[in-house]
């Protein structure tokens, strides 16, 4: 083989890992969101303007909030509470998502709220007992 073909060969090769890069880093919002959390998916609580996700491994419920209209940039907030414990939270001006937030709950109830702009869910009590 000569170098002009060795040369051609490392080109494509190249081309298709840059190739590869480049999908991994354009995934969309919904599947960097569920890959976000680990476990399985427990319970999916949508409202107005977003739905909350909550999943559970091994001891630990981690959620996420997803904003119903993505790309658009408003206040969104989740949070997890481990029975006698104070809440996770996180809050702030997002684009497609709140979270994920985990927390350790060993066999504990856990109590998850979470919102987007104006819309907002609770549990409005204990969960996953």
């Amino acid at each position: 083989m000569n170098s002009g073909a060795i040369r051609r060969r490392l080109a494509v090769g190249l081309a298709l890992l840059t190739a590869s890069g480049l999908l991994a880093v354009a995934a969309p919002a919904e599947a960097q969101a569920a890959s976000s959390c680990a476990g399985r998916k427990v319970r999916s609580y949508p409202f107005r303007t977003g739905i909350l996700d909550v999943y559970k491994r091994r001891g630990y419920v981690c959620a996420i909030t997803t904003s119903k209209q993505p790309g658009v940039k408003r206040t969104m907030s989740v949070s997890v509470r481990v029975y006698g414990l104070q809440p996770v939270v996180d809050k702030g001006r997002y684009r497609y998502r709140a979270g994920p937030v985990t927390v350790h709950a060993g066999h504990q109830c856990v109590w998850v709220k979470g919102s987007v702009g104006r819309g907002s869910y609770d549990t409005e009590g204990w969960i996953l007992c």
